[in-house]
């Protein structure tokens, strides 16, 4: 299996002192609290691992932004796991509170307060995504108080603000076929601009891992870890295509 240290790009230094902050919503790659509905039909050895390597390449992705700060956010359990994974890359930061929402909150809480940076909250499992997509959503700010990257699925991939908006992200969760519905809804609500990047989709089930493995068979370069992971395991994800 692959087990080295996660790595980016640049390692050079955590800030950059820009007014735009990335930050990769992350979890600590640990067995049964990861991509748990993969973990149905592959190992759940296999599953953690693959949820490292989305979250290694998506690192190298974040940081390929020269003009923005990267930073991790987690829960608080998971910071120092997640410190040595990141070896300097990134700041790793606590959220405050449980679930997705409370992380989302904290995220515009930290890095937004004072409306002088322009922040974007990523997912950990789309490190197959164009660049230009990150840097679109950073210009989007300019003109709008949200920016909403979605998902196929009804979900969505990224969220950007420029202020904390606290009431934004109540009771949410990316990932559920109604999140994207609920929070153009709030965002209405709080009478609050709002932008979108191109649909997208992340690693959630089966169909999503079958479609990153074609894609990446083609260009693997594009999350080069998760594409190691998919060779070691193409029979298996083959597998999952057939329904077997």
């Amino acid at each position: 299996m692959l087990l080295s240290p996660m790595k980016s790009s640049s390692q050079t230094s955590v800030s950059r002192n820009l007014d735009r902050t990335l930050v990769i919503m992350a979890k600590a790659p640990k067995p049964g609290t990861v991509k748990t509905r993969l973990a149905q039909t592959l190992p759940v050895e296999a599953v953690t691992e693959l949820y490292r390597c989305l979250l290694d390449d998506t690192m190298v992705l974040a940081r390929s932004l020269c003009n923005a700060e990267v930073a991790l956010m987690c829960r608080g359990s998971d910071v120092e796991e997640l410190k040595q994974l990141a070896s300097g890359a990134a700041d790793v930061v606590a959220q405050k509170g449980e679930g997705l929402a409370a992380g989302l909150t904290s995220v515009f809480a930290h890095f937004a307060r004072g409306g002088r940076r322009r922040v974007v909250a990523f997912n950990s499992d789309s490190p197959h995504l164009p660049a230009s997509v990150l840097g679109s959503a950073f210009e989007m700010l300019a003109k709008h108080d949200v920016v909403i990257g979605p998902t196929h699925d009804g979900g969505y991939y990224l969220v950007g603000a420029k202020a904390p908006h606290p009431a934004l992200f109540d009771g949410d969760g990316m990932g559920t076929r109604t999140a994207l519905d609920a929070l153009l809804a709030r965002a209405r609500g709080l009478q609050l601009s709002v932008g979108f990047t191109d649909p997208f989709y992340d690693i959630d089930v089966e169909g999503d891992l079958v479609r990153l493995a074609a894609e990446l068979r083609l260009a693997p370069t594009r999350a080069p870890r998760t594409a190691r992971w998919l060779k070691e395991w193409g029979q298996a994800v083959a597998l999952l295509r057939t329904g077997t």
